[in-house]
C-alpha cells in the first residue's frame, strides 16, 4: 500500500469511533530527518480537506489547520489539525508554552507530533511503553521506499 493510500485507511479508521472521545486524537510520528513525517501529515491536511499549505513548523513548534469541518467522515470528525515539532525541544515541560494540555483535551483535534521522543511521549528507543499517544507510527527509508509501521 503506498502512503497516500494508508494515509486515508489511517485516517478513516481512527476517525470512525470518535463519538465518545474524551480528549483529541494524539499520533507520535518517529523516524529519521527525510523519513516522510512530514509529507504524511500533509496527506492527511489533504484527506480533510484543509487547502492551506502545510509546512514544518520546525521553526515555530506548533501550527494549527481548521478543516472546515465537513458534516461526514474524518472531517466531521476533527475540526482542527495540530501539527507539532519536537524537534528542537528536550524536555516535556516545554510544551507547556504550546499550552499542550488543553490542545489535548479538545476531543475536535487531531494532534500530530513529529519527534515525540524528545519530550518523553514515547522512549528513546521507541519500544517502550507510549505515555500519552494514542497511537505511534514510526517512519523509515527500506530499500529506497518509504515505509510506515504502526507501533
Amino acid at each position: 500500500m503506498n502512503n497516500q493510500a494508508f494515509a486515508a485507511k489511517w485516517l478513516g479508521r481512527i476517525s470512525s469511533d470518535r463519538e465518545g472521545a474524551d480528549g483529541a486524537f494524539v499520533a507520535g510520528l518517529s523516524g529519521h530527518l527525510g523519513a516522510g513525517k512530514t509529507a504524511f501529515v500533509k496527506r492527511i491536511a489533504a484527506e480533510l480537506g484543509i487547502r492551506e499549505v502545510v509546512t514544518s513548523p520546525t521553526f515555530v513548534i506548533m501550527k494549527i489547520y481548521e478543516t472546515g469541518g465537513s458534516d461526514a467522515g474524518a472531517k466531521a470528525a476533527f475540526k482542527r489539525l495540530i501539527h507539532i515539532d519536537a524537534y528542537r525541544l528536550e524536555r516535556r515541560e516545554e510544551l507547556e508554552a504550546l499550552r499542550f494540555e488543553d490542545v489535548v483535551s479538545d476531543k475536535n483535534n487531531l494532534v500530530m507530533i513529529e519527534w515525540p521522543e524528545n519530550v518523553e511521549l514515547v522512549g528513546e528507543d521507541h519500544n517502550e511503553e507510549k505515555s500519552g499517544l494514542d497511537e505511534h507510527l514510526k517512519f523509515e527509508i527500506k530499500d529506497g521506499a518509504y515505509t510506515i509501521e504502526v507501533q
